[in-house]
């Protein structure tokens, strides 16, 4: 089972590139960035951990552009994989999306992850022109025509939202045929057919500790859908508990994320360290 971090990107505190090599050097597997375009100051949509229209954390409206914050960690590390928790794909146009994505998976050697997500934030979404109730139709497409741009040498694709004839687009991702791409959301049913169908694995959400039963529900729509192997699954942790990450491994989980501070990089590199101790991460020296 793998260890990664999520940095919560805004205008304060540490830099996604120091974040990230600092993650690296105190030996955990990956590193992750949110993503928010921007927050409609009024908002009918409820934030799932409030219930209401309040935020848990002024950040959301602070969020730096993820694959900007990549790039930049990916040109200060070596090994670490590079990813969203969560990107939201359809509040950008596919065909770009594509080719930042390949660019950044090609630039950095294969570290790209792509954690995506359906966007709980519906007014955000409107403003990007998403239809009411169209979300999960229109990333699903999405997804299926960047595949096709970073797996064919002449790629092509006809869908309600993406269409576009045979085209050439280069750089391809290091990873074939696409990147590994997660998907946050809620454990249930619904989300775990959808993950079965058009993914690699599901993170949960933050407020999801209890995942006994949800891993074996996924498991079933895996193999329902008929994919072979395993499908990834991503938990984001509060903190280390030496009993719980020992069942999570055995349930099959493959990695565990937990959050950073929004504070100077003194103080979370400080943090890191501490929690590399607890888990057992090696330091990478040299």
């Amino acid at each position: 089972m793998k260890f990664g971090i999520t940095l919560f990107t805004s205008d304060r505190g540490i830099t996604p590139a120091a974040a990230a090599r600092a993650a690296e050097r105190t030996g955990f597997d990956s590193f992750y960035v949110p993503e928010h375009t921007h927050i409609p100051v009024r908002r009918d949509a409820a934030h799932p951990q409030t219930g209401d229209e309040s935020l848990p954390d002024d950040r959301y409206m602070r969020t730096l552009d993820p694959w900007v914050a990549l790039g930049t960690a990916a040109s200060v590390t070596e090994r670490i994989a590079l990813g969203t928790a969560v990107s939201l794909p359809v509040e950008h146009d596919p065909i770009t999306l594509a080719k930042t994505i390949a660019t950044l998976d090609h630039l950095s050697g294969g570290r790209v992850v792509l954690g995506v997500g359906y966007g709980w934030n519906i007014d955000e979404l409107t403003d990007h022109g998403v239809p009411p109730g169209m979300r999960r139709t229109m990333l699903r497409e999405y997804l299926e025509g960047m595949t096709a741009l970073w797996s064919q040498q002449e790629a092509e694709y006809h869908g309600e939202f993406l269409d576009f004839g045979p085209s050439w687009a280069w750089p391809k991702p290091v990873q074939q045929p696409r990147v590994p791409v997660i998907v946050g959301a809620a454990g249930n049913e619904k989300n775990f057919k959808w993950i079965a169908r058009s993914a690699d694995g599901w993170m949960t959400t933050p407020i999801e500790q209890d995942i006994d039963d949800n891993v074996l529900l996924l498991r079933k729509a895996w193999a329902d859908a008929g994919r072979e192997g395993a499908p990834r699954i991503v938990v984001l942790d509060r903190k280390p508990v030496p009993e719980k990450l020992s069942r999570w491994e055995d349930l099959g989980v493959t990695e565990v994320v937990y959050g950073l501070p929004d504070k100077p990089e003194a103080e979370v590199v400080a943090y890191l360290e501490r929690l590399a101790g607890k888990l057992d991460r090696e330091p990478v020296t040299g």
